[in-house]
């Protein structure tokens, strides 16, 4: 089995080429990122240390497109840059393609590739990370008029695109039950999705001691609409908890600034952390809080899990996988700032129920949600639909 795939960012594409390539089934990841290995210039990350290099092709200039002109003022609100630099990763990738048995496309970057990869005789699969992107517009542009916000949550030329990419792969794969619902419900076949949950690196995420008796509530991820991270800084600021704090983490996005300066004194910003670093802040913290309005399956879910921390989160996150409700932590529905209070207040209440429900969720992810797991549910995967 040969396995090629086409990633212009990194999300899971380099776990599920590592495992692969682990197995023998690697044979070409095609990517933005250089190796720390071919020795590059251009070099952005060290991520491929554990892939042969001698099986990655990179091109470093749509990862500049849409970091770096995205960046730039004035130019970065001309338009949507990721949509172009996604457009010039495509029109590249599609000429790295040889032979192989499954080509695996990340959406919105898929449709040439996928086209490309049918013509050698692949079986196709586009990998999607989040929900159906008809229910993503959907919700988010709910949200977004719910408050005002102006600009369009969603580029009509990714959705346009996408739709397209979902007919035309033979298989769409998905992380949780949540997302492959929305696919279901929008007329696509079950038997073609793919659901397969992600896993963490526990050589990274682990707990170590932590040394105050702060009661911390962590948020790790964009600090955006679609994270519902407005709902999670209402409910804490109201709660007017004694020796606590909300510690937030990650990119800020301008539609939520407005809800920063609402509630200036009720947080802690600490902006976006390398990963290897993130481990010291789960285990600094009491409590994980995701209240997504949609994803497919956070990896930060994971990740807090593994650091020994209870997790409160929407059922929109596609934890119910994962979380054992009241046993791991707390899922809870979308846009309740009442139950994050509630859950929030239970736990700051009831501090050795916190921590056994962490130590419940360590030992989950321990058990059955490594990227080993991952990998080899996935190969099982493949080899089942390459003999259909």
């Amino acid at each position: 089995m040969k396995v090629t795939i086409a990633c212009i960012g990194k999300f899971h594409a380099f776990y599920l080429a590592e495992e692969l390539d682990k197995h023998g089934y690697l044979h070409k990841l095609i990517t933005t990122y250089y190796s720390k290995k071919q020795n590059s210039y251009l070099r952005l990350r060290n991520d491929l240390e554990n892939i042969d290099p001698s099986k990655v092709v990179a091109n470093v200039l749509p990862a500049l497109v849409g970091s770096g002109l995205g960046r730039l003022p004035y130019i970065g609100q001309l338009d949507n840059w990721n949509y172009y630099a996604a457009c010039l990763f495509e029109l590249w990738a599609k000429k790295q393609i040889d032979n192989c048995d499954i080509m695996v496309a990340w959406a919105d970057t898929a449709l040439s590739t996928l086209k490309v990869g049918k013509s050698h005789g692949a079986v196709t699969v586009v990998e999607r990370g989040s929900s159906h992107i008809l229910f993503q517009k959907k919700i988010l542009e709910e949200e977004y008029e719910k408050y005002g916000i102006k600009t369009k949550p969603v580029d009509e030329r990714i959705v346009e695109k996408e739709l397209v990419e979902y007919e035309e792969a033979d298989y769409i794969s998905v992380p949780s039950s949540f997302a492959k619902q929305t696919y279901i419900e929008r007329g696509i076949n079950p038997s073609k999705i793919i659901q397969i949950p992600y896993g963490v690196d526990l050589s990274v995420f682990k707990p170590i001691q932590k040394d105050d008796d702060i009661f911390r509530v962590i948020f790790v991820g964009n600090l955006s609409i679609r994270k519902g991270v407005h709902y999670l800084l209402e409910a804490f600021s109201s709660l007017k908890l004694k020796n606590s704090e909300l510690v937030l983490a990650g990119t800020l996005t301008p539609e939520v600034k407005p809800f920063l300066n609402l509630y200036k004194d009720g947080f802690k910003y600490i902006g976006r952390l390398p990963q290897k670093e993130l481990y010291k802040y789960f285990s600094k913290s009491s409590v994980f809080v995701l209240p997504s309005l949609e994803e497919g399956l956070a990896l930060t879910i994971l990740q807090a899990m593994a650091c020994g921390l209870p997790i409160i989160c929407s059922t929109n996150t596609g934890a119910l996988d994962i979380v054992n409700d009241s046993i791991d932590g707390f899922i809870i529905p979308i846009r309740d700032i009442e139950t994050i209070q509630e859950k929030l207040l239970y736990l700051y209440e009831n501090k050795e129920v916190c921590k056994k429900m962490g130590a419940s969720a360590l030992k989950k992810v321990h058990q059955s949600f490594t990227w080993n797991n991952y990998g080899d549910k996935m190969i099982e995967s493949y080899k089942k639909i390459l003999k259909k």
